[in-house]
């Protein structure tokens, strides 16, 4: 096996540190050595379901894809090909339900339809990518936060990395401080909450929430953008492209943001627009410059440090994220319930400066012998290894979150 050569399958051993006897774990992705067939693990762990196309929409899966964790305290490892666009889902005190489309198309959990079978239910993710050359993994937050998920890779030469997670009670101090914000500027942090039975069940991302009720942030961040368009109007922002490009220099002039003499131009964008990094002004063109400059922006605007420092984000401070009063306070809120601070919680929360500290709560190692990742909290602590640091992200929209394979969907219905 060369050294960018990884094996063919990885363990991943799964540990139920939840209070609870029923949970449940699945697997899915795209298996890239079988023509990236859609893929999911059976309940043993080991066997690979590989669904046909079935005849009609919303049809029940073929095979029993549920892997039981056992009672709090136990570990179970199974085995994965190598996967794309992969997730690891957990559900607690119940099972969760896939449906099949034409294509053949998986049909995920959401968290937004609240006619979809799982939405009451008390369930999470995180999500990898495991292929030739490495594996990538992230605790993702970027659409909601419910079950807390921590991380453990260990590579063949017996090194450790580790992604901490929140402690058991992370959701609950979450939703805590969204309150507590809501009460500050009653913004609408509050309806991001989802409770069940008046227990906390998860909290929504801002654009989460916002694909519930549009109306929700509706002029938000229009303040601070008409701040941010008005110093730039009588200084230049760099941004480091963190690519080839280097250093692209913009400035505004009749009401739009022009970087590179053209490379790159922006209106002013709404809240919708910088908390989903993708729409408006800010929608993905595959033009790699001008994408490069929209991640560290959009990532910018999120941590609202446009107006403190003029170099993003090789200037950046992660201690200068989010003091602005308008932010993305979600994100703030996250990352401080996680006990190290990190945690996927926009679309591009892995920009940061060169060699920086990692933000992503992602872990990554060409040569993976075991990766461990644990869920509901109970055994959570900071550890003392040192938080990775990550190559800059190049803004193409290819970190795991970013790698869902087009045949999954998540669709909208009334009735099931």
């Amino acid at each position: 096996m060369s050294q960018n050569d990884t094996a063919a399958t990885l363990n991943i051993a799964l540990q139920n540190q939840t209070s609870s006897s029923t949970v449940y774990a699945y697997i899915t992705g795209q298996a890239i050595d079988n023509k990236n067939a859609l893929f999911l693990l059976q309940s043993d762990g080991k066997t690979a379901y590989y669904p046909t196309s079935p005849s009609g929409t919303m049809s029940a899966l073929g095979a029993n894809c549920a892997i039981p964790l056992g009672a709090p305290g136990s570990t179970v490892t199974v085995t994965i090909p190598h996967l794309a666009g992969a997730r690891l889902w957990f559900v607690r005190d119940d099972t969760l339900t896939f449906y099949l489309n034409p294509g053949p198309a998986l049909v995920e959990p959401s968290s937004s339809n609240t006619a979809d079978a799982n939405y009451n239910k008390f369930w999470d993710f995180c999500e990898f990518t495991y292929n030739s050359l490495q594996l990538y993994v992230n605790i993702s937050y970027v659409d909601f936060v419910s079950l807390p998920i921590s991380l453990t890779l260990t590579n063949t030469s017996n090194q450790t990395q580790h992604v901490t997670g929140m402690p058991s009670s992370g959701l609950d101090t979450i939703c805590s401080g969204l309150n507590d914000q809501q009460s500050k500027d009653n913004a609408g942090w509050n309806q991001l909450i989802v409770q069940k039975n008046g227990a906390n069940l998860r909290a929504n991302s801002p654009n989460t929430g916002i694909s519930i009720n549009n109306s929700l942030f509706s002029g938000y961040y229009q303040p601070y953008v008409d701040q941010v368009w008005s110093q730039y109007s009588n200084s230049t922002l760099t941004v480091n492209t963190q690519i080839d490009s280097g250093n692209v220099a913009g400035t505004v002039s009749n009401g739009t943001f022009n970087f590179g003499n053209g490379a790159a131009t922006y209106t002013k964008p709404s809240a919708a627009d910088i908390f989903s990094c993708s729409s408006g002004p800010f929608a993905v063109t595959g033009d790699q410059v001008k994408d490069d400059i929209t991640a560290r922006l959009t990532a910018a605007l999120n941590r609202s440090t446009l107006l403190v420092n003029s170099n993003t984000p090789e200037g950046e401070d992660a201690s200068k994220y989010y003091q602005n009063p308008i932010t993305n306070h979600y994100a703030r809120i996250v990352h401080a319930a996680n006990l190290d601070r990190r945690g996927y919680t926009f679309p591009y929360d892995d920009v940061a400066p060169s060699n920086g500290a990692d933000q992503s709560g992602s872990i990554h190692d060409p040569n993976p012998q075991l990766l461990t990742v644990a869920v509901g909290g109970g055994n959570a602590a900071a550890g003392s290894n040192t938080p990775s640091r990550v190559a800059p992200r190049t803004g193409n929209q290819d970190s795991a979150r970013r790698m869902i394979p087009t045949f999954f969907s998540q669709i909208s219905f009334t009735e099931q």
